[in-house]
């Protein structure tokens, strides 16, 4: 069904594109079945890894969904969401537009957050900073703890629109969050400035003032750009022979 994939676009922006072209000419229509994983990777002749991502790619983009012990299946056309993963930019670029996105969003629920979170939200807060603390600690690279911690934050102001943006955003920047912590975790002083960090925007929550609370989550963000914007050019050469794909960003 598929031809090989091969040239030097990303695999998982070719194989998500491939795949997504099937589906919107109809020749994968509303209803029908993927291809199984094994299936694609023989087809395809690429990764597992590289299969599972696109797909997750899809299904982020409301154009399939994994049914337990089925597969996956093609949903019905809809307006879909936004697409934060085009081809038209490099993966720096991407990633540093995905943190600007974040800044603006995660400042106003980091606000919102200074006047409503309960003792119990504030709890889960600092759990969640510990995590990330232990994570690093045994070697992990934290993404999906500085995920949990942000939603934490999101979630204990109470606005349910808020919750899934930032969770779904959360998502679709997944790897550019991996690479952003790839990144700081080059060197201890950027560890140890973004563990500052996220301290200083759960200090200002916890103090209950909202506009000190805008300031640290933003200046985390514009932090956060400018230790990728220094990073040297085999830095990002590395990342892309990872392969990184923001579809599944800090």
């Amino acid at each position: 069904m598929f031809s090989k994939v091969s040239g030097p676009v990303r695999l998982t922006d070719r194989v998500a594109a491939i795949l997504a072209a099937e589906i919107e000419s109809g020749r994968l229509a509303e209803g029908d079945k993927l291809p199984t994983e094994v299936e694609l990777v023989k087809q395809l002749g690429v990764s597992r890894t590289v299969v599972r991502e696109a797909v997750s790619r899809l299904r982020t983009a409301g154009l399939v969904e994994p049914r337990q012990g089925l597969g996956v299946f093609v949903l019905p056309r809809r307006t879909r969401p936004l697409d934060l993963e085009g081809e038209s930019a490099d993966t720096k670029s991407k990633v540093l537009q995905i943190v600007e996105v974040r800044s603006a969003m995660e400042g106003e629920a980091a606000s919102l957050a200074a006047i409503r979170a309960t003792p119990a939200a504030l709890s889960r807060m600092h759990q969640a900073l510990d995590a990330i603390d232990a994570a690093v600690a045994s070697g992990g690279d934290g993404v999906d703890e500085d995920l949990a911690f942000h939603r934490s934050i999101a979630e204990s102001t109470g606005n349910a629109v808020l919750v899934s943006t930032v969770r779904y955003l959360g998502e679709v920047a997944r790897s550019g969050i991996r690479v952003t912590r790839a990144n700081e975790a080059r060197r201890c002083d950027f560890i140890e400035a973004v563990r500052l960090e996220h301290h200083a925007i759960l200090a200002a929550i916890e103090s209950g003032d909202p506009e000190a609370a805008r300031a640290a989550a933003r200046s985390h963000m514009k932090h956060a750009a400018s230790r990728l914007q220094d990073a040297d050019d085999s830095f990002w050469t590395e990342t892309e022979d990872l392969d990184v794909d923001l579809d599944t960003t800090p």
